[in-house]
């Protein structure tokens, strides 16, 4: 008998198990399933117990086709990263932008996914695929070796850092603008307006005026330096 791989493991590299064997649910359901939890509720909100009741079936059929909940947010991640595209045919930085701007989207979509980037290697296909083709768009740049790693890490990085934090906003204070929290500060910004006079213009002069516009803008503004600065450190 074989043994078993000491160290970590992933649900993507355990051998399949013949059809025979297969129960009437299927991974496809399960991960469905396990979705709709976490778009509703977050990460909190996933439990294998939970995730048997929403199937109506027991936690046998569940643990055929994972180990664990570790096990399960990995399919489930991928399942998103189906989401990500990375235009093709117009250039490196196109590609880059169109990535980024994509990957944002997805992430304020699923926004429990950010707490899970970094936690694992992502080696299931779909983030396999959106993986091959970023490199492929930085390499046509010039970029090679660590230096195509840095280079598109550091706009997966600055993606992640921004849209986590929107995405933290919007689930935290869904209904409620930023002009809203800032009306209702009162007292905080009188003594703001002799403690830090210039911290309290710029709170009401552009906090006040955060609108979806801005928030793109913010966002577009800050990937253009991500990416400028990569524009300078081409070979």
């Amino acid at each position: 008998m074989a043994k078993a791989p000491a160290g970590p493991t992933s649900v993507w590299t355990r051998p399949p198990r013949t059809r025979r064997e297969q129960p009437t649910l299927t991974r496809d359901q399960i991960v469905d399933a396990a979705l709709g939890l976490l778009d509703a509720e977050g990460l909190d909100g996933l439990s294998m117990r939970r995730l048997g009741t929403r199937l109506n079936s027991g936690a046998t059929s569940v643990y055929w086709h994972v180990a664990n909940k570790d096990e399960l947010l990995e399919l489930a991640l991928d399942r998103v990263m189906a989401e990500v595209e990375v235009p093709a045919g117009d250039g490196w930085r196109a590609a880059a932008d169109g990535y980024a701007h994509s990957l944002r989207a997805m992430i304020h979509r699923h926004a429990w996914t950010v707490t899970l980037f970094g936690s694992r290697p992502m080696i299931g296909p779909n983030a396999t695929r959106v993986l091959d083709e970023v490199l492929t768009a930085f390499g046509s740049a010039g970029f090679t070796g660590f230096d195509l790693e840095y280079a598109w890490s550091a706009v997966v990085d600055y993606v992640i850092g921004a849209a986590g934090s929107e995405a933290s906003w919007q689930r935290e204070q869904h209904g409620t603008s930023a002009a809203e929290w800032v009306e209702n500060l009162g007292p905080y910004l009188d003594r703001l307006d002799a403690e830090r006079p210039d911290l309290a213009a710029h709170i009401r002069d552009i906090w006040m005026k955060e609108t979806r516009a801005v928030l793109e803008e913010r966002f577009s503004f800050g990937l253009g330096c991500v990416l400028d600065g990569l524009e300078s450190r081409r070979p």
